[in-house]
């Protein structure tokens, strides 16, 4: 009976991804396992049919052959059936299913020492925090040696003996039908050492929850998203491994004056109209203090100012930024009636002198021309 198409098998297309056959190699297993098919002869022969096509289509060598000749490319390195060639029958199905049977190739964990978990800490800083640089403490809950026991999680006097049943590995192998797989020592839960009289301080964890205050050091043009890294600043490992880092995320608060892009910086500046119309000089704030800014006359709002160098230094280096400043002519509020009079009068003798508005007039022009087309 001549073999079927590999890919056809496990019902993928020729330029499937490795993620996509290991995915169709992984429905089709659970589905005619032998063990979920108990004396169907044609599950089991669907199962080594679907685990002899995921063996060469997931070895990329074996694929390229299979792919330009065929089953006669690939026969020879089979060695006349599944499994027989490089990789062990159950070591295809554990690779791909190490979870089938609650354990397996990298499920649980491994005997011996392990290193300890990275952590993570917000900073929150303002704006001026940030661009100059700073020095914070924080207090950070991590997980430290238990000191009673040094560790070991073991009482004082006595000390943690090796697993019998998994030999200190963490991992035993277990038969499942024709072939064997690997899972979590059921004994130690995968530690490889087990704890007749487990110390009283960290009840046989060898770690202890604990709060450690440390000084952060900012360096000067930080940003949100930023990132200190602590080395050894983490949790403990397990049974003598090392210890994790802290990651210091910065966040910068925003600023009742200013918004940052990047190095450079951001704001709008209120000004009167008869400033906007007539030119003026004011003071406008920066990070380092206040400069004179010159405004000259016949200024529209949306009037944009570059001021040189005033932005932020970049943490990773580089020249300062800009402050960009957004003129915004402010409207009079409250009037009083002398200064009605003298607006009254203005309008009065702007009116029918569109010199003085060529954005209005050009506008309105715009406007006559749109609704003249319609």
């Amino acid at each position: 009976m001549a073999k079927r198409d590999y890919y056809e098998v496990l019902g993928v297309e020729r330029g499937s991804s490795e993620a996509d056959l290991k995915k169709a190699y992984r429905r089709l297993a659970m589905k005619f396992h032998p063990d979920r098919n108990p004396g169907d002869k044609a599950s089991e022969d669907s199962f080594k049919e679907a685990n002899e096509a995921y063996e060469i289509l997931s070895d990329a060598s074996k694929r390229a052959a299979y792919d330009q000749y065929g089953h006669a490319g690939v026969d020879q390195s089979m060695g006349g059936g599944a499994g027989a060639g490089g990789q062990n029958f159950s070591d295809i199905f554990g690779d791909v299913f190490s979870d089938f049977f609650g354990g397996g190739r990298g499920g649980g964990g491994r005997g011996g020492a392990q290193r300890g978990s990275d952590l993570r800490y917000t900073l929150e800083l303002n704006l001026e925090e940030a661009v100059r640089g700073t020095t914070v403490n924080i207090r950070v809950p991590t997980l430290v040696n238990c000191k009673p026991c040094d560790g070991s999680g073991a009482k004082k006097g006595s000390a943690p003996v090796t697993c019998p049943t998994c030999g200190g590995i963490g991992q035993v192998r277990m038969q499942q039908g024709f072939f064997s797989v690997q899972q979590t020592c059921p004994r130690c839960h995968g530690n490889g050492k087990i704890i007749s009289d487990p110390c009283d301080s960290c009840h046989g964890e060898g770690r202890v929850e604990e709060y450690k205050t440390l000084s952060v050091k900012v360096p000067p043009g930080v940003d949100t998203g930023d990132r200190i890294r602590l080395s050894g600043e983490g949790e403990a490992g397990v049974q003598g491994g090392p210890t994790g880092d802290l990651y210091v995320v910065i966040n910068v608060r925003e600023h009742a004056i200013f918004q940052r892009d990047g190095k450079h910086l951001y704001c709008e500046v209120p000004i009167s109209f008869t400033d906007a119309a007539l030119g003026g000089e004011l003071e406008v704030p920066t990070l380092d203090g206040r400069v004179k800014l010159k405004i000259p006359e016949g200024t529209q709002t949306g009037k944009q100012f570059r001021l040189k160098g005033k932005g932020v230094a970049p943490v990773r280096g580089g020249g300062a930024g800009d402050l960009m400043c957004r003129v915004a002519i402010e409207t009079p509020v409250n009037l009083g009636r002398r200064q009605r009079e003298l607006l009254e009068e203005l309008r009065a003798s702007l009116d029918g002198d569109s010199s003085h508005s060529p954005k209005a007039n050009g506008w309105f022009e715009g406007v006559k021309r749109f609704f003249g087309d319609l």
